[in-house]
């Protein structure tokens, strides 16, 4: 295997395009060094912590893990906080205010696309990528001053879109030569590959790394994912008023049927604090699942990508 390293902007930090995607109550300062440690940018929600201060103590965890890989001799790649930048999120405002502290390399911000938040992001230096799941709402998002688009499409895993990769990568790129990352069902090398032939610049994965004893999930959650497939997915807007793909064994666990989730109004929209009760029960998943075959650490997941990416560059290359 080589030691290539690809540049889109991050000074050749990363090893392959790929963004460990930002897991509610399952991303961890330990899951996302250890991607960063592989070249791949690790990523967590800053709603994911109880408080403002735990937020802190993850950002101060997080660069102290970066700084003993430099020290080892290891240049890590980049990591990533996601921020829910709508009325939705009471921490909002704090959470912005501590990524400007810290001067956060790379913000991802979703569910609303306020000029003044890019604006103060660009003021130190950080880029700020935005999930969409339409053209027109990476208009919106563009318009303000995003960086660059994570085209959240059908078959991702958490919250999610509906419109198939191909029709809504080739959308977006009508309209901007800025980077797009792709999500939706994406779960190795080869994958990425395949995003970025088609158009994309980096790749998003989330379900791929659930399992991984790096992560906040439960045991009983990295089990279920191993034993399930894509057929275990159910799409569904009622549980806080956005679409998401949930885990029906997690579902029937928690004493639902799909009839009483079907049953609920879709509209419903909850605070975060109501959403993180939810959530600890009934438990996401993408379309991707069937790839997670074991629970291995986030550094043999990751190698396993980067291995499965340069095979089929190297395949491509022949055709």
């Amino acid at each position: 295997m080589t030691e290539d390293r690809v540049d889109i902007g991050f000074g050749g930090r990363l090893r392959i395009p790929l963004i460990v995607a930002p897991m509610f109550l399952v991303s961890s300062p330990q899951l996302t060094i250890a991607a960063c440690g592989k070249g791949v940018m690790g990523s967590f929600p800053a709603h994911s912590t109880r408080t403002r201060d735990d937020f802190a103590k993850w950002l101060e965890q997080t660069e102290a893990g970066l700084e003993d890989l430099r020290n080892i001799g290891i240049e890590p790649a980049p990591y990533a906080v996601n921020l829910v930048v709508n009325e939705t999120n009471p921490r909002f405002e704090g959470d912005l205010e501590l990524c400007i502290e810290n001067e956060v390399e790379v913000v991802l911000t979703s569910k609303g696309a306020p000029t003044d938040v890019f604006d103060r992001i660009h003021e130190y230096g950080g880029i700020a990528f935005h999930d969409v799941a339409s053209r027109r709402h990476a208009e919106k998002a563009l318009a303000a001053g995003a960086d660059g688009i994570i085209a959240v499409c059908s078959g991702a895993g958490g919250h999610t879109g509906s419109q198939n990769p191909f029709g809504l990568v080739n959308e977006i790129r009508q309209i901007t030569d800025k980077p797009i990352v792709l999500a939706g069902g994406l779960s190795t090398g080869q994958d990425i590959v395949t995003a970025r032939a088609m158009g994309a610049d980096m790749a998003y994965m989330g379900t791929r790394f659930i399992a991984c004893p790096e992560s906040l999930a439960p045991d009983a959650y990295g089990e279920m994912l191993v034993q399930s497939s894509a057929s275990d997915i159910f799409y569904t807007e009622a549980l806080d008023g956005y679409p998401i793909t949930v885990l029906v064994p997690s579902l029937e666990n928690a004493g639902m049927t799909l009839e009483d989730l079907k049953g609920l109004q879709p509209g419903e929209k909850i605070g975060a604090h109501q959403a993180k009760e939810r959530f600890k029960s009934i438990w996401s998943a993408g379309h991707g699942v069937g790839a997670v075959a074991t629970r291995a650490p986030a550094s043999e997941v990751c190698d396993e990508i980067i291995e499965q990416y340069d095979a089929a560059l190297a395949r491509v290359r022949t055709l």
